[in-house]
C-alpha cells in the first residue's frame, strides 16, 4: 500500500471493549449480555514492550484480555520464555480462580493493548452466567493439557530494526534491499516512521500478523520512534559506514536489547570497496552478537539468509592431501548456485575454508594452493625432534604469504576454524585474530609441527579432537549445514612399510574417529568423495583429488534438487509492499536525510 493510500486513524484502530470480548476465542459461547457487562467493567490500557504486566508472587487483581501485541510468560527469574500469549487471549485466570499469588511473571514482548477485568467484575460474571463459567473451565483445561506437551508455538513475524549510525548512511536503500531478500523466505514488509507515526499498537500488531518478516527503519538519534522500534525488535541491526570514525549509538538501544532479549548485530557498509581493519575498530567497543560486511548487493542476500536461519553453512574436514578434494566440491557447489553463507573447517579444511571466506575464486584458490603445497613441500623443514619433526616455519611463511595480515573479523564471509587445546583438553574455536596464525594452530599436527601458543593455551591440529566440526557450525545456526569429509575412517595406509609422518597423521585421525561418525550424522548433507587412492601426504595428487571431489559432488548435488539455490540473474522483487518500492525510488535521490525529506514532503 502506498503512503497516500494508507490514512491513519487511531480512533478506527481502537475497537470498543465489547467487540474485543466478542472476538476473544477464549470467551466463545458466552452470551452477549455477560460480554457487555464484562466490557462495561473493564479498563483499557497500553503496555510498552518490556513492561511487566504482573510479577510472579504478586496478588491477583483480576484477569487481562490481550487485544493486540504479544506477552511472554516465564516461571523462572531468567532464561527462555515458557510460553507466549497472542492477541485475543486471556491471561491471569489461574491466579483469579485460585485466589493465590501469581505463579509466573508476564512481560510485554511487543507494545500491547489490553483490557483489565477486575476481580469483582469476573466474580459477578461467574455467578450470573453458566456459559461464562464453562468457558473459563475450558480455558483452564486447555492450558493444563497444553502444559503436559510441548509449548504451543505462536505464529509471529520476525522483527528486524535497522538503526543507522548517522544521517549520512543511505538507510533507505539498505532497508529496501534487505526486505527484498527477506521476501524470498516469506511475506516481508518495511515500516518507516512517517508511515507509522500516528498509528496505535494495534496497527503494528496487524502488520506483524500479516507478515513473516517486518523491517523497521529507525532514526540515528535517540528519538521516541527509535525507542519504539527497538522495543519491538528481535534483532537490532546497527548500520555504520566502514570507513567512518567510530561513534556510539544511543544507550537506549542497548538498554532495549538487554531488556527485551533482542540480539544486536553490526552491519559495516563498505561503499563498494572493502575497507580493511574496519571490523577491528568498530568491534573494540561495540558489544554485538555478530557482524556483517556489506560491499555489494550479493552480501545483502547472505545477511538475510543468516538472519532468518535459512543460510547454508559449509564445514570442511581435515585429511592432509585429500583435502584438495574440497576445492572440487566448492567448485561444484558454486556451479550449482548453492550459496555458501558461513564456512568453517579444521586442518587442511580450515586453510581452504579461509580461502572461501577471503572471496577467492576457484582459479585463485587452485593457483595459491598449488604454489604452497605442490611446488614446495610445506613439511620438509626437518629439525632435531625435541618437540616435532619439523620447525613449522615453512608452513608459517606459506600461510603468512597467502593470507597476509588479514584478521578473521575482516573476512567478508563469516568463518571459523578449530584447533585442539592441550591445556584444557577441548576444542578451541578461532573467531578473531590473524587468519594465518589461527590456521597455523589448526594444522599443527602433533609430532610433525610444533604447537602454537596463545596466552596460556597450547594449540595443535584440531583434527585430533574433532575432524568435522558440524556441531560448531550448528551453534552459529546458519540453517542448513553441508559437511565435506575427506578424512574419516578410511585414513589408513595399505602399504606394508610406513614412515613416521604417515603414522603420526593417521594416528591423529584415528583418535577423532569416535566423534567423526556423530559429526557426520549431524550434517544435513554429507559429502564424502571416494579418495582411498590418495595418500594423506601425497601433495602431488593435487589435481586428481580436486577432480575426484568435483565429479563426486556434481553427481551428488544433481540428486538433491531441494537444496537452496541462488537465481542466475538478479532476482526480481516479489512480495514486498509498494512502500518499499517507493522508498527505494526516493532513496536514489541521495542520502538518508534527503530520502526522508522527500517522504515527508509527499505526505
Amino acid at each position: 500500500m502506498a503512503l497516500e493510500e494508507e490514512p491513519s486513524s487511531a480512533v478506527q484502530e481502537m475497537r470498543p471493549a465489547v467487540d474485543c470480548m466478542r472476538n476473544c476465542a477464549d470467551l466463545a459461547g458466552v452470551d452477549s449480555l455477560t460480554l457487555e457487562e464484562l466490557a462495561a467493567g473493564a479498563a483499557h490500557f497500553s503496555l510498552p514492550a518490556g513492561g511487566p504486566l504482573f510479577a510472579k508472587g504478586s496478588i491477583s487483581d483480576g484477569v487481562y484480555l490481550l487485544i493486540s501485541g504479544r506477552l511472554g510468560v516465564r516461571t523462572s527469574d531468567h532464561g527462555q520464555w515458557d510460553a507466549e500469549i497472542a492477541g485475543g487471549e486471556l491471561v491471569g485466570e489461574a491466579g483469579w480462580l485460585l485466589k493465590e499469588a501469581r505463579g509466573a511473571s508476564v512481560v510485554a514482548l511487543r507494545d500491547s493493548e489490553l483490557l483489565w477485568i477486575p476481580t469483582a467484575v469476573m466474580d459477578r460474571a461467574t455467578v450470573g452466567s453458566t456459559a461464562f463459567s464453562l468457558a473459563i473451565a475450558r480455558l483452564c483445561a486447555r492450558r493444563m493439557h497444553r502444559g503436559t506437551r510441548r509449548p504451543r508455538a505462536v505464529k509471529r513475524a520476525w522483527v528486524f530494526v535497522i538503526v543507522p549510525n548517522n544521517e549520512e548512511i543511505d538507510v533507505a536503500e539498505l532497508a529496501t534491499q534487505l526486505v527484498t531478500e527477506l521476501a524470498h523466505g516469506g511475506a516481508a514488509e518495511l515500516v518507516w516512521d512517517v508511515r507509522a507515526s500516528t498509528h496505535t499498537s494495534a496497527w503494528f500488531h496487524h502488520i506483524e500478523e500479516q507478515n513473516d518478516f517486518v523491517v523497521y527503519v529507525a532514526n540515528p538519534s535517540d528519538s521516541s520512534w527509535t525507542r519504539q522500534c527497538c522495543r519491538q525488535a528481535d534483532v537490532i541491526f546497527l548500520a555504520a559506514r566502514a570507513r567512518a570514525a567510530c561513534r556510539p549509538w544511543p544507550t537506549s538501544i542497548s538498554d532495549a536489547a538487554i531488556k527485551r532479549g533482542a540480539r544486536m548485530e553490526l552491519a559495516l557498509l563498505h561503499d563498494g570497496l572493502f575497507e580493511a581493519g574496519a571490523a577491528t575498530r568498530w568491534l573494540e567497543w561495540l558489544p554485538v552478537a555478530s557482524h556483517h560486511h556489506i560491499v555489494d548487493y550479493t552480501d545483502i542476500g547472505r545477511v538475510a539468509r543468516l538472519l532468518t536461519r535459512r543460510g547454508v553453512g559449509l564445514v570442511l574436514s581435515g585429511g592432509g592431501a585429500r583435502g584438495f578434494a574440497h576445492l572440487g566440491i566448492i567448485r561444484a557447489l558454486r556451479e550449482a548456485r548453492i550459496p555458501i553463507d558461513f564456512v568453517g573447517g579444521v586442518s587442511i579444511g580450515a586453510i581452504i575454508a579461509a580461502g572461501v571466506a577471503m572471496g577467492w575464486s576457484d582459479e585463485e584458490m587452485r593457483l595459491r594452493y598449488r604454489r604452497g603445497f605442490v611446488d614446495s613441500n610445506p613439511v620438509n623443514d626437518y629439525t632435531f625432534p625435541l618437540v616435532a619433526l619439523t620447525r613449522g616455519r615453512k608452513v608459517s611463511r606459506l600461510l603468512e604469504r597467502e593470507y597476509g595480515s588479514v584478521v578473521i573479523e575482516d573476512l567478508r564471509q563469516p568463518f571459523f576454524c578449530i584447533s585442539a587445546n592441550l591445556t584444557t583438553g577441548r576444542a578451541f574455536e578461532h573467531r578473531d585474530g590473524p587468519v594465518w596464525h589461527a590456521l597455523r594452530a589448526s594444522v599443527a599436527i602433533p609430532g610433525i609441527m610444533p604447537p602454537v601458543f596463545r596466552g596460556d593455551d597450547i594449540l595443535v591440529d584440531g583434527a585430533t579432537i574433532n575432524n568435522l566440526p558440524v556441531d560448531v557450525m550448528q551453534r552459529h545456526a546458519p540453517g542448513l549445514v553441508i559437511g565435506s569429509d575427506v578424512g574419516g575412517d578410511r585414513a589408513r595406509s595399505t602399504k606394508r612399510r610406513v614412515y613416521i609422518f604417515q603414522i603420526l597423521m593417521y594416528a591423529g585421525l584415528v583418535n577423532s574417529a569416535a566423534s567423526a561418525a556423530a559429526q557426520r550424522a549431524l550434517a544435513d548433507v554429507l559429502l564424502k568423495p571416494p579418495l582411498a587412492n590418495v595418500d594423506l601426504l601425497n601433495w602431488r595428487a593435487f589435481d586428481r583429488a580436486i577432480e575426484a571431489g568435483y565429479n563426486y559432488a556434481r553427481r551428488t548435488l544433481e540428486g538433491l534438487p531441494d537444496l537452496p539455490r541462488i537465481a542466475a540473474t538478479q532476482i526480481e522483487q516479489h512480495g514486498v509492499s509498494s512502500l518499499a518500492t517507493e522508498l527505494e525510488k526516493r532513496a536514489a535521490a541521495g542520502t538518508y536525510a534527503a530520502a526522508k525529506a522527500k517522504v515527508v514532503a509527499a505526505d
